[in-house]
């Protein structure tokens, strides 16, 4: 079957020439040229219909019926439609995967309209323009990004503006460098940020599609720095950004103009709860990378599950905003000691009060104010949003009751901000006390929604409707008297209204005012001139209060809009109590310590614990770690199994709660500054992107050597292991020598080559430390305890037949190992490969190394051992000697 494509058709429409369409399809493909690259959703009656391309790529993805019907053109019109009332659910899926979709209603009444209904595209629902609570996930969000790159002179300067849409929070950035510099760490913010969406100009070259988010085109000229500048200016109500720290600013300010212009162009209205503006900087958060953050499971483990993680574990946050504040520190923890500090002492404070658990529960009946919040400012709230915001504020005097009995008065604490930042608004509580009913109706169109006694008017129009059952009653029991029929009943419906009923064998009694309205199998159907005048008075009181709440509830959202700003407070002082909360549970009921957070270069954890695999097994071994200026390396060595990425996984993640503010699984802690925490742990293969194991690996080495700092926390997984067994030593020896001599990082290094373990004797800031087990018979115990000096072997036979290899199997490695042992007793040994104290290259005359070679190689070629004697070859290998030297 040929089809005409659908843009083909939206264009001709555009340029006038749509004799061949029906009327309502000209209409149709007049929307769809504005919005070609989404699926449009065409409001016709109790259905939204999708047609042409539309139709057939949402039958496929939705898994619903494709039809054809009629046509138009001359070609049959592809369809497919789904129930207005069950909108939202498709919508969820189609967004999920990454499809943006304009929802189009009717606003022309059908009654008095002689061509087509009038419609119009209402609202835009794209992946990072979310604000519906059943297309949002509860605990994270999904911010729309924008990406404005300026190049010159080689040098590239890229700006981002971010806007989380549910909750109104603004942020911009800024940064610059060659274009490689620049790519990386444009790829390092994203994999930060986790953008939904991402917009990008039609020219922008220079940015590649990211594959972690739905990538949209826009003009260039969208990118304005001059009119995104004006524009946040607009938004802010100000009249200098100077306040806001985004002085100087070029590139961030064109992101941020595509950025509302976007927002506000689906939203079909202003942003009036984008309030603020948040510019961070280079230096304002610790550094983890994409593969530190999968390598420690904050989030999401490797397996990409949302559970068991450092995130899922802790949180135990009554509510959404709490939850999402929670997994925002876990991936922003401030290097700012003094702002983690703050957070420990607010949970020292709230677990000397004893106040956690009253908090809690008065917590648990708090709504999601943060995202009611902004559906009153786009319009969208709905009646049950109104209803739980009044609930919600109504806990507000017991939550600050609670509070205050943490902090004394007059102290400038994190608590006493959160304490004054949820005062009660009593002007907005009071309005929604006396506005919205106890439990109003879902939706606005459905009536009952507003108290009795808030609208006089509205209150007539329902006693109308509300008397009517008495009436009827009446009406019945008077007609039974009149017409002396004894089933007689009055009753209603929505398709005939008011009707008497009476059956086939009594209508000989029917008076003659009874006029007839339907004729049943056993029953006639009637109507009297007082009924009659009955219904048209209550069914128009009907349709008159359902007039009035719709007008009565636009007023109301009006009214609420001057409250935004305070509402906003209000939730962002709850998501931070809940958090606190959260966390001060858990450290109490998980013996956790506060940790001591330090100017001096140190980290110093005694009886340390994984957080996470602590809560899987009954017994955990507590281990110790301590790094200083003196002590910067540890070479960890020990078998397979025994623990070593365990522990290096759990001082990284022990650091990062102390900087996020929380309570650590430890005895104590001492932890000094740290700028980033790269990881290279595990092996895998990058197919898609031509990678292999071992490259991935490297990859990941190299951004560690690049980056690392001596204010790093660096762990390494046994590098070296996917290539040959030499290349592999000297690499990780080459690496753990970097990143002692010229990096200075804290590093855990753990590895196999246990040629390493020499690196002590000649670098002193390196230590050896290893897991311990003991080998019984043919098994083995894994002890999981840190202790001093290098392991004795890997046990890799014993691990080997813990897995399952079989007997056999085993037998032959058994065996094959001796082998290989006594010919390397017989030949010259790998640690020959580090015993002699060498000069490394980088520490000789560039010049010199080829000259002594080359000196060394002509003195052998002159030598011709046939001709010489005893003496004289002592002399030549003296000679030798020396040039060697």
């Amino acid at each position: 079957m040929t089809t005409v494509p659908t843009e083909i058709n939206a264009a001709a429409i555009k340029n006038g020439a749509g004799e061949k369409h029906t009327p309502m399809m000209q209409q149709y493909l007049r929307l769809k040229a504005d919005y070609p690259t989404m699926l449009l959703f065409y409001r016709m009656g109790d259905f939204y219909e999708l047609f042409h391309d539309d139709a057939e790529k949402a039958a496929r993805i939705l898994g619903i019926t494709l039809t054809a019907r009629g046509a138009s053109n001359g070609n049959p019109i592809r369809m497919c439609g789904i129930p207005f009332h069950s909108l939202d659910p498709y919508l969820a899926k189609l967004v999920k995967l990454g499809e943006s979709c304009a929802i189009c209603e009717q606003i022309g009444d059908p009654a008095t309209s002689k061509g087509p209904v009038e419609r119009k595209v209402m609202r835009v629902v794209t992946p990072g323009t979310l604000t519906d609570a059943d297309l949002l996930p509860e605990k994270a969000e999904r911010p729309l990004l924008a990406v404005c790159m300026i190049s010159q002179r080689k040098v590239v300067t890229t700006g981002l503006a971010w806007l989380s849409l549910a909750s109104g929070a603004l942020k911009l950035m800024e940064f610059s460098g060659d274009s490689r510099t620049v790519g990386v760490r444009l790829q390092q913010e994203l994999e930060r940020i986790a953008p939904a969406e991402i917009l990008r100009g039609d020219g922008a070259d220079l940015f590649t599609d990211n594959e972690m988010a739905h990538t949209q085109r826009v003009p260039d000229w969208h990118f304005d720095v001059v009119g995104g500048h004006k524009a946040l200016l607009d938004q802010l109500a100000v009249a200098t950004l100077t306040g806001f720290g985004a002085d100087g600013l070029g590139a961030a300010f064109g992101a941020a103009g595509a950025l509302l212009r976007y927002a506000q162009a689906t939203q079909g209205r202003g942003l009036q709860h984008v309030r603020s503006l948040t510019t961070e900087t280079e230096n304002e958060f610790i550094g983890l990378d994409a593969a530190t953050r999968r390598n420690l499971e904050l989030t999401e483990t490797i397996r990409g599950q949302e559970s068991p993680t450092l995130f899922s574990l802790l949180d135990h946050c009554r509510t959404a905003m709490g939850s999402r504040l929670l997994r925002h520190w876990l991936h922003h923890a401030r290097r700012d000691q003094a702002v983690a500090r703050a957070r420990h002492a607010a949970i020292a404070a709230l677990a000397r009060s004893d106040a956690s658990g009253a908090l809690a529960a008065t917590l648990g009946q708090v709504p999601d104010i943060e995202r009611i919040t902004t559906r009153i400012a786009l319009l969208s709230a709905r009646p049950r949003d109104l209803a739980s915001l009044r609930d919600g504020l109504q806990q507000l005097p017991a939550l600050r009751r609670s509070v205050q009995q943490s902090f004394a008065a007059g102290e400038a604490s994190l608590l006493a901000t959160i304490h004054a930042a949820l005062a009660t608004p009593d002007a907005c509580l009071d309005l929604l006390v006396r506005a919205v009913m106890e439990e109003p109706a879902a939706m606005v169109r459905d009536g009952g929604v507003f108290a009795r006694g808030f609208d006089a008017e509205l209150d007539e129009l329902r006693g109308l409707s509300e008397n009517a059952g008495q009436f009827l009653v009446d009406l019945e029991t008077r007609e039974r008297a009149r017409t002396g029929i004894a089933n007689l009943r009055v009753e209603y419906n929505k398709v005939h209204g008011f009707y008497i009923e009476v059956t086939h064998g009594q209508t000989d009694k029917v008076p003659d005012d009874y006029r007839r309205r339907q004729t049943l199998k056993n029953a006639e159907r009637y109507i009297t001139p007082e009924l009659k005048v009955f219904e048209d008075k209550a069914l128009s009181a009907q349709d008159k209060a359902l007039v009035r709440e719709k007008l009565l509830y636009e007023q109301l959202l009006a009214d609420l809009a001057p409250h935004i700003a305070t509402l906003q407070t209000i939730s962002q002082g709850l998501a931070q109590l809940d958090t606190l909360t959260a966390l001060t549970g858990h450290a109490l009921h998980h013996n956790w310590c506060a940790p001591q957070l330090v100017a001096e270069p140190t980290l110093d954890i005694r009886e340390g614990r994984h957080p996470v695999v602590e809560n899987q097994i009954e017994r955990f071994i507590a281990n110790d770690c301590c790094f200083s200026n003196e002590r910067r390396l540890l070479l960890i060595t020990g078998p397979n199994m025994g623990g070593k990425s365990t522990f290096m996984r759990q001082v990284a993640l022990i650091t990062l709660l102390a900087y996020i503010g929380s309570y650590v699984p430890a005895a104590a802690a001492t932890i000094g500054p740290v700028d980033r925490i790269f990881t290279r742990i595990g092996a895998t293969d990058d197919l898609a992107g031509g990678r292999s194991t071992f490259m991935v690996e490297m990859t990941e080495s190299a951004a560690i050597l690049n980056g690392a700092t001596e204010h790093s926390l660096v762990l390494m997984d046994e590098v070296g292991r996917g290539t040959s067994t030499f290349d592999g030593l000297a690499l990780a020896w080459a690496i753990a020598r970097h990143l002692i001599d010229s990096s200075r990082s804290f590093t855990l290094f753990a590895t196999h080559y246990f040629e390493l373990t020499q690196l002590p004797e000649s670098h002193p800031t390196a230590a050896n430390v290893h897991l311990s087990a003991v080998e019984h018979k043919d098994s083995i115990v894994f002890l999981h305890a840190v202790q001093a000096g290098p392991a004795s072997q890997s046990y890799g036979l014993q691990v080997a037949q813990l897995a399952g290899v079989p007997q056999g199997v085993i037998k032959a490695a058994r065996k094959h190992l001796a082998r290989l042992e006594s010919q390397a007793l017989d030949a010259t040994p790998q640690l020959d490969l580090f015993a002699l104290p060498c000069v490394e290259p980088d520490d000789q005359d560039d010049d010199a190394a080829p000259a002594a070679g080359s000196a060394l190689l002509a003195a052998l070629a002159a030598i011709d051992p046939d001709a010489l004697t005893p003496r004289e070859a002592l002399d030549q290998l003296y000679q030798l000697k020396r040039l060697s030297a």
